[in-house]
């Protein structure tokens, strides 16, 4: 994995895990004061899968010697 990608990697654990944090656990998980969290949860992990997508699509096209 290059540079690159490592730094993203790090930065969406980073936002996943402020915004668990910052859930309200005693209160529903959709309620209106934890949407905006499960939101960035949600694109935090989308980021994560399209990370690894590009991460394999390099390796891909990289020709073995």
């Amino acid at each position: 994995m290059q540079k690159f990608y490592k730094v993203f990697l790090i930065l969406f654990i980073v936002f996943i895990a402020v915004n668990l944090y910052a859930l309200d656990w005693s209160s529903e998980v959709l309620s209106e004061d934890n949407l905006k969290f499960v939101f960035s949860i949600a694109s935090a992990v989308i980021g994560l899968i399209l990370l690894f997508v590009l991460d394999t699509w390099s390796r891909i096209g990289v020709k073995k010697k």
